[in-house]
């Protein structure tokens, strides 16, 4: 039974309306409606609604919402809450939808003007009658109100607050809540307090007093000097404030509480409005086989069988075969899917139906006792009974990340077509996180069962091919079940908007099959090449360690930020030294740099933890990844991570390999073409400078680009005022270092340490470049704008790159976030373009049966291992298509390189 449902059935329940409104807003990403009206904090509010109605069997129940910002306390104090932004604007219009889903469920709701909702629920409480009381919300200040008779339940935890929790928030019981926070004051409310006063303070001072005012007619006995003073000169402060943290519980003509009982909900009415908003997936949940308002979650036919005969699995085929459109979900033995055994195969028709279709099963023989009879189908007879529908492109198959189950599936000749991908959807609505249990439980408010349920830990973790069959079937027909569902969910608001339905047939579904081929084939490497690296970056790490010691006269762990910091800051006393809050010194890459003109040993740390992070992270650490199969390694492109749209390459990861050292132009050479092959480069030149001139439409540089100018000696010439051609190598190197900064929002600050000049330099140099393309600054300051107003930007192609910490009050996360609104379009747009152009390149391979392969891709360039017969046949035509990906008022220009490794072809 649910913590929320309690045992009499007079208990009264009061939602706190505007705490559930801005606490949905935050949880959900910013949807819109078909006609274009935000409906992420409706969906949100809507989902907890219903998650009350249907875990509780309430008698009594009310909404209560917040009237408006002034109450009577702006009175006693006109500052109070004066420091709260301005709401979102993003919310506004969603304020009267809110009230609308009350109404459409009729649940009563009301406000009172001059008051707040914590008012009139502590009014409410008061007058109990005898009833229980539970108030749905996590707000502090309604802790006052916790006796024996009313809790606080938090619907997000599921989990009710009594007198133990308020111990532990305050530290004190219910009845001294306020004495407590009159002390403390609150920054969030405005609410001034005693200065210097923290919670522990507070709560030390009213457990020895009682009371404020017996704090305060005795504060001469506090021994704290400096306290006992700041009490006895704050007092009337203290006494105002606990005013405002009062609720106040005697408002006069609010309903009684007979009105607030609990009516019969009109269906008609709850579908239509579920039906203007767009909310699929609740409609089926409420209304799948006329299932009751009021009936639990769980009860929504939720059937899930493990498919042990060949009549079971002919019977799910014939219903997918009719339902045209199912869930669908993989279970391997390893998250490596080059290296991953499938273990069985999940489907789900609909709500509650799913099944699970065990390909292995080994128990340990602890596990067996009874289990000896469960018996698994051949899985060749599972794959091709389900090889038609899986490659049927009339019937939907749902997944999240099917990439993955791709991968898998290619290993027993095995392809998904007609694919839709709940991951991928959600992402192009918020690129927040999008692990499958994560979103069920914010979108659905179901918790899933994790991996770690069923597998166990530590020295007793099974493989899931150990886990007992009922076990596994739970586990793995929850996920195809839940995936369904998120479909429902995502997938109209994804239609209805023109650019992201676009975006997601044209880039990022296809994109799934293109990743597949290239992970699968994955690029040789040659181990003697890595342990020869390996064995010199010894030599060098051992030689630059007997450098180190000898410069700083002793040995020590140059690894240990303890030791090293102790080493530097003590024994050598170099400046700056600052200590955390544990005690050691900050020996960051940036102290280190700072501290290169002090000592010599410092440039040989900074080398030291270079090749030893070089050796580590890729010499060593690749030869562990050759495939022994294949002798290849296979990277895994993550298509939803990033906020910008890249992808992110993993395991390893080959996008972060330094070119710029000659020891990571040394490891590039480890990745080698196969026999009758060469590697070639294809990489977009300077394309985010191109899509910053098109983009901000600057004429200087779009006339540059399009004379084929040296871009950087042209900015040279216009920033420190020079002819062409006196330019100088070094001051065109200080320009490209300004063009490629500008793109990326960076301060003067950023610039001088670059560039290893004074920041009052530095800074000159961006205004003069401002000066001279007054149309970037505008582009900037309109983008950083654009983000303030709906939390994100956008590309070329309309995807939005979300920016979290816009608004943030942290002005460090505030600056980066500015420098994030300015890059992301351009990162974005190159991005969308490298993977059109990769999607039509595959194309163009499959049509043309060409046997060259599209291997890896970094950013802004694609390589390729390409026969040496095919090269007359493939190469202009790649380069064709990079370029001509989209027009701009720029041309788009692509680098080509080859040669028998990586390194000679970049």
């Amino acid at each position: 039974m649910s913590q929320l449902r309690s045992t009499n059935r007079e208990t009264l329940y009061l939602i706190d309306g505007s705490g559930f409104i801005f606490r949905a807003y935050h949880a959900l990403p910013p949807l819109t409606r078909k006609d274009g009206t935000p409906i992420g904090a409706v969906l949100g509010f809507t989902n907890m609604l219903v998650k009350v109605l249907t875990d509780m069997d309430a008698h009594f129940l009310g909404v209560i919402f917040d009237a408006g910002r002034k109450t009577f306390r702006n009175d006693i104090y006109d500052a109070y809450k004066a420091n709260r932004g301005e709401t979102p604007e993003d919310l506004i219009p969603q304020f009267p939808l809110i009230r609308d889903v009350c109404r459409a469920f009729d649940v009563p709701l009301f406000e009172k003007n001059g008051f707040e909702a914590d008012d009139l629920i502590a009014t409410y409480a008061k007058r109990e009658q005898g009833r229980d009381v539970v108030i749905l919300s996590s707000d502090k200040d309604l802790m006052q109100l916790v006796t024996e008779r009313v809790k606080l339940y938090d619907p997000i935890k599921n989990k009710m607050l009594g007198h133990e929790a308020v111990l532990n928030k305050f530290g004190v019981g219910p009845d001294r809540v306020i004495d407590v926070q009159a002390l403390m004051g609150d920054s969030s409310d405005n609410i001034p307090g005693v200065p210097g006063i923290g919670p522990k303070t507070a709560s030390s001072l009213i457990n020895e007093f009682g009371t404020l005012e017996n704090l305060l007619e005795n504060a001469h006995k506090i021994p704290q000097t400096k306290r006992r003073e700041t009490i006895l000169e704050n007092k009337q402060q203290a006494l105002l404030s606990k005013k405002l943290v009062t609720l106040k519980d005697d408002v006069e003509g609010l309903p009684s509480i007979d009105a607030l009982t609990v009516h019969a909900r009109d269906k008609e009415k709850v579908k239509q409005f579920l039906e203007e908003q767009g909310f699929g997936t609740l409609l089926r949940r409420l209304f799948s086989e006329d299932v009751p308002v009021k009936s639990e979650p769980t009860s929504i036919k939720k059937s899930y069988e493990c498919v042990q005969t060949k009549e079971q699995l002919q019977s799910w085929v014939s219903a997918i075969k009719h339902h045209k459109i199912f869930g669908f979900d993989t279970e391997t033995t390893s998250l490596d899917a080059k290296a991953a055994k499938l273990v069985g195969l999940s489907l789900s028709i609909g709500d509650g139906a799913a099944c699970y279709v065990p390909l292995l099963y080994h128990p340990r023989v602890s596990l067996l006792e009874e289990r000896q009879d469960e018996t698994v189908l051949d899985r060749a007879f599972v794959l091709d009974t389900l090889r038609p529908i899986l490659e049927d492109t009339s019937i939907t198959k749902v997944g999240h990340n099917l990439k993955y189950d791709q991968l898998v599936l290619k290993k027993y000749n095995l392809s998904v077509r007609g694919m839709e991908d709940t991951m991928l959807l959600s992402y192009l609505q918020n690129a927040g996180r999008q692990g499958l249990d994560y979103l069920v439980e914010t979108h659905l408010d179901h918790k899933m069962i994790s991996y770690k349920d069923v597998v166990g830990s530590g020295k007793n973790e099974l493989s899931f091919e150990e886990v007992p069959l009922v076990d596994a079937t739970n586990y793995a027909a929850e996920d195809a079940d839940y995936t369904l569902r998120l479909y429902g969910l995502f997938k109209d608001p994804v239609e209805r908007e023109e650019t992201l339905h676009r975006l997601y047939q044209t880039i990022d579904l296809p994109l799934i099959d293109v990743l597949v081929g290239m992970e699968d084939e994955g690029i040789k490497v040659d181990p003697n090449i890595l342990n020869q690296l390996t064995h010199d970056m010894n030599k060098n790490i051992l030689a630059l360690e007997k450098e180190i010691f000898s410069l700083t006269g002793e040995e020590f762990n140059i690894g240990s930020p303890k030791q090293l910091g102790e080493v530097l800051f003590e024994k050598l006393a170099l400046p700056g030294g600052k200590k955390s809050k544990l005690g050691a010194y900050a020996t960051g890459s940036d102290v280190l740099e700072g501290l290169l003109d002090q000592h010599v040993a410092v440039e040989k740390v900074l080398k030291w933890r270079h090749l030893s992070k070089l050796k580590s992270t890729y010499t060593t650490a690749l030869i562990e990844q050759i495939n022994p199969e294949s002798g290849r390694v296979h990277t895994s492109y993550a298509m939803a991570i990033t906020s910008t749209g890249r992808l992110s390459s993993s395991d390893p990861n080959l996008q972060n390999i330094p070119i710029r050292t000659e020891e990571g132009r040394k490891i590039r050479k480890a990745f080698v073409a196969k026999e009758g092959c060469q590697l070639y480069s294809f990489d977009y030149s300077q394309i985010e400078l191109r899509l910053l001139a098109h983009m901000a439409d600057i004429p200087q540089l779009v006339q540059a680009f399009q004379a084929n100018e040296d871009i950087h000696k042209l900015t040279a010439s216009q920033v420190f005022g020079m002819p062409l051609d006196e330019v100088t190598p070094d001051f065109r190197s200080r320009a490209k270092a300004i063009n490629f900064g500008i793109i990326y929002g960076i301060s003067p600050f950023g610039l001088a340490k670059q560039l290893k000049i004074d920041r009052k330099e530095a800074a000159s140099y961006i205004a003069r470049y401002h000066e001279q393309y007054p149309g970037i600054k505008a582009y900037m300051d309109q983008a950083v704008q654009f983000a303030k107003e709906h939390g994100y930007v956008k590309t070329l192609w309309g995807r939005r790159c979300f920016v979290p910490n816009i608004h943030s009050k942290n002005g460090m996360l505030r600056s980066f976030a500015e420098r994030q609104a300015i890059n992301a379009p351009l990162q974005g747009s190159n991005a969308d373009f490298i993977k059109k152009a990769m999607i039509e390149i595959q194309s163009f391979i499959l049509e043309n049966n060409i046997k060259s392969k599209m291997l890896l891709q970094v950013h802004d360039e694609l390589i390729f291992e390409v026969e040496d017969l095919e090269q007359n046949q493939i190469l202009k035509p790649i380069q064709r298509i990079m370029e001509s990906v989209q027009k701009l008022k720029v041309p788009l220009v692509v680098g080509v390189g080859s040669g028998p490794t990586w390194d000679d072809a970049h």
